[in-house]
């Protein structure tokens, strides 16, 4: 009984250390724990195997429970790490022909801190990538109101005090999951100039040309298309984009003009 105790606490220890058998570790390691004890109330037998199993035993479940955490904690830093989101802001001449700020404005921006927050937005065609997901804003079209009712009839008009505006942007993705990954991982709003967040589902409404969500896309494949936001009629311009290329990705601001 207490060299079956043995063996099982040596394969069980042996086992506990290697992260993809972890499992048959945990089998064994409390079987030869129970065996271990059971040899020690056998009469007339060496008790030196059956101690050294119960000894073996325990140990091996704190290496294994070490090695679980360890594992663990590697596959969490490894999902946040490719969550890491980048940006590529365009040329100057892109900013200007995409109507930016002007030169005092910008410089007024920098002064407000580090680029992609809400005081200091990306400008428009900024290029914004996580591991997975390219997202770009290709543009954004103010008092979009009566190109978004006459995109569909059965669109309804803004509340009053309101206003329709159209972002239109692409999605491209960059991973490599065979079965491919939709563009509703990507996510895009619209934050008042009062920190209130509009999602372009809050309405009914279907934009012209609306982005197609609910396509796969393989690596390499885009979506591109456009959104509509129901936004204050006073302040819309005021307001910037949340955007964020991945369900674990950062969250960066894009302005919209």
């Amino acid at each position: 009984m207490g060299l079956i105790a043995l063996i099982a606490a040596i394969l069980g220890f042996i086992f506990a250390c290697i992260p993809g058998a972890l499992i048959v570790g945990w089998i064994l390691l409390p079987i030869a724990f129970i065996l271990g004890l059971v040899s020690l109330f056998l009469r007339d037998k060496s008790k030196w195997m059956g101690i050294t199993a119960i000894i073996l035993s325990i140990v091996g479940t704190i290496v294994g429970v070490l090695v679980f955490l360890t594992v663990v904690t590697t596959s969490i830093d490894e999902a946040f790490e490719s969550g890491d989101t980048t940006v590529v802001e365009p040329s100057a001449d892109a900013v200007a022909e995409n109507a930016g700020p002007s030169d005092d404005a910008a410089e007024e921006d920098d002064a407000e801190g580090e680029a992609g927050t809400r005081m200091n937005p990306y400008p428009v065609g900024s290029v914004i990538e996580s591991d997975d997901w390219r997202l770009i804003v290709d543009s954004v079209t103010l008092a979009a109101t009566d190109v978004v009712l006459n995109a569909n009839e059965f669109n309804e008009p803004p509340a009053d005090g309101s206003e329709y505006i159209l972002v239109n942007y692409s999605a491209t993705y960059l991973g490599d999951d065979p079965d491919g990954q939709l563009p509703a991982f990507v996510t895009l709003e619209y934050v008042t100039a009062e920190g209130t967040t509009v999602n372009s589902f809050d309405n009914l409404v279907v934009a012209p040309e609306p982005i197609d969500m609910s396509g796969t896309l393989y690596t390499g494949g885009t979506a591109t298309g456009n959104v509509a936001f129901e936004v204050p009629s006073a302040s819309a311009g005021e307001g910037v984009l949340a955007v964020s290329p991945g369900m674990l990705a950062d969250k960066v601001f894009v302005a919209v003009q």
